[in-house]
């Protein structure tokens, strides 16, 4: 993730810890941090989004784990001493013990969040999720009403997600918006500034599209180098302006560690002294250098572990068989040992990159999915 609204408007913000180094609680260095977990918890979905890296569907998969099994999983990211985690699907609330799972892991002082389309959503279930012990709720919208329905495969569902928003906003839940970039909404970036700024979201994440699961057949509606460009010019101008007003509004964008290297540059030319400290920051992260495999991790509706959500086709083992702490520290698969320790063995572009230190190659996953070689060049990376 990188943070707009700490690195780009100078703001201070809840995972400087985490993210940064800095404040309560900071690891000293990023290799040592825990991953976040992405557990998802189902692969049923009651929509059919036509980018879902899980390709879910509304009907009934076998061999997820069950109850019993999900308590032990929760147990043992406890003991690991995981920073938090994230619940998602297929979508999670379709699982009938999801909540009480959150609140098992809440009461194992686990920092539990979701991630849903928010469409299951009425006011009973914002005071149930209230209740369980979320710290954050991540509710995807794919643009504003007709391009969001569209991607989502389902009439209404903006509407749907609409009322998730304000139903949750009703309970006192920290709740913000998750969105995809595509050639589609990318066009509308500034109206869906607008409905964030309208409807009092305060936190929107902005992910680059990655080629996994349905989203292997959407490349040709990703963005171009040069859209990326633009889009980030977007999102770094409307951050700035919610900030210079005083909106307390977290911007962050995900799934490329470039978008760090771009504000960089550009707080270059405008403020080189604090463009410094920025640049310090971001080679403390190291980007995607201790992102999949080491500061991020994945486990599938079966058991399977992945380096991160999107890494679905590759796994170091199942926690029906191996505890997850044993796997993600098993460096005898050779991903796995290459994940914690990748910038020697990046390929191309990423190989001959001067920004190593603070982007670290990006996001691994896309370049394996592309070119069937995780160590070869991120092929959404949009410097020239």
């Amino acid at each position: 993730m990188i943070d707009i609204t700490k690195l780009f408007c100078g703001q201070e913000t809840e995972s400087d810890a985490l993210r940064y180094g800095e404040g309560h609680g900071a690891a000293k260095a990023a290799s040592e941090r825990r991953p976040v977990v992405v557990w998802n918890t189902t692969r049923t979905c009651n929509l059919r989004c036509i980018h879902c890296y899980t390709a879910s569907e509304n009907k009934k998969y076998e061999g997820e784990l069950t109850n019993s099994q999900g308590r032990a999983l929760i147990e043992d990211l406890a003991q690991f001493k995981i920073p938090a985690i994230l619940f998602s699907g297929g979508e999670p609330l379709v699982r009938p013990d999801l909540l009480e799972l959150a609140t098992y892991a809440k009461s194992l002082g686990l920092r539990p969040t979701l991630s849903t389309n928010g469409n299951l959503i009425d006011e009973k279930m914002a005071a149930r999720i209230k209740a369980a012990g979320f710290i954050y709720v991540g509710v995807s919208l794919d643009g504003l009403e007709e391009v969001n329905d569209k991607f989502r495969g389902a009439v209404g569902a903006f509407k749907k997600a609409l009322g998730a928003f304000r139903n949750l906003h009703a309970v006192g839940q920290k709740v913000g918006l998750r969105l995809t970039l595509t050639r589609h909404n990318a066009q509308e970036l500034n109206r869906i500034f607008d409905f964030i700024e309208r409807e009092g979201i305060n936190r929107v994440c902005f992910y680059h599209l990655v080629y996994s699961g349905r989203g292997r057949g959407m490349r040709n509606e990703d963005l171009t180098h040069e859209e990326s460009r633009q889009a980030l010019d977007t999102i770094l101008a409307r951050s700035k302006d919610f900030s210079d007003r005083g909106l307390p509004i977290e911007v962050l964008t995900v799934d490329n560690h470039v978008d760090g290297i771009y504000l960089y540059l550009k707080l270059l030319k405008e403020d080189p002294d604090r463009a410094e400290r920025v640049l310090k920051l971001l080679q403390w992260n190291g980007g995607g250098r201790f992102s999949s495999g080491v500061g991020i991790g994945d486990i599938d509706p079966e058991g399977n572990v992945h380096p991160d959500q999107f890494w679905m086709h590759y796994s170091f083992g199942n926690v029906k068989e191996r505890k997850f702490s044993e796997i993600w520290q098993d460096t005898s698969d050779p991903l796995m040992a290459g994940l914690k320790a990748r910038l020697p063995l990046l390929k191309g572009k990423c190989g001959a990159c001067k920004w190593q230190s603070a982007c670290g190659g990006s996001l691994r996953v896309r370049a394996d999915l592309v070119y069937n070689d995780p160590w070869m060049e991120d092929p959404a990376c949009y410097l020239d």
